[in-house]
């Protein structure tokens, strides 16, 4: 990929106030039914409360909020996993799509997969994932997901322009995600005060029902 351009998101932890705007407006784009989350937003809490011996209450908890879809990974094991190459890395942008008319709907992608990005279409016994809405950024317009962001937390654009424009940011590594190394995300994240490394066992997912 060194000679080819290769998209990333960015998104920037202390901004997300959790409205999840990002998983109803990419939800809606795939016409999803009950199920299927291309874009999932994770509230990830912990810590706890205690009082002392004069009655004073004290505590270290936290709780923030992770939107995550496809990462279109440098080294994304859906790719491998995928046995008639239905799932594939486009040279020229970097983006990691489904060609629906050779995929089989086994879920070997999904199986394999960190993220959850690919996730079954049951209508049409497809593999589906996030584009990174190419449709858009042909005509210079933002992601979906990016555009119907309330707080702005999301952004979008090349590796280079990401790293130039959020020099803080690291690719994924906070909990609830697992750690970077496993895939190479091209998603950079700028982190809350609060944030948590991947791995962290300091807190859990609270929202499970909705991711």
């Amino acid at each position: 990929m060194s000679n080819n351009v290769q998209y990333a998101f960015h998104f920037d932890q202390s901004k997300c106030n959790g409205c999840k705007a990002c998983h109803v407006i990419c939800k809606s784009k795939f016409d999803a039914e009950n199920g299927r989350i291309p874009r999932r937003v994770y509230e990830y809490v912990g810590g706890s409360c205690s009082q002392d011996a004069n009655g004073v209450m004290k505590n270290n908890v936290f709780a923030y909020y992770t939107s995550v879809g496809c990462n279109h990974c440098s080294e994304p094991v859906c790719v491998k996993a995928c046995p008639t190459g239905a799932m594939h890395k486009r040279k020229s942008d970097g983006l990691v799509h489904v060609d629906a008319s050779v995929c089989i709907g086994c879920e070997s992608c999904a199986r394999a997969c960190p993220y959850d990005a690919p996730q079954i279409d049951r209508t049409r016994k497809v593999m589906t994932k996030c584009t990174g809405c190419p449709e858009q950024t042909a005509k210079g317009k933002l992601p979906h997901c990016v555009a119907g962001c309330t707080q702005r937390a999301l952004d979008f654009g090349t590796v280079e322009e990401i790293q130039a424009k959020y020099p803080g940011a690291e690719r994924a590594n906070v909990a609830p995600l697992p750690a970077p190394s496993t895939t190479t995300p091209n998603l950079f994240i700028t982190k809350s005060r609060i944030s948590r490394p991947s791995g962290s066992s300091e807190g859990k997912v609270e929202n499970w029902q909705e991711v």
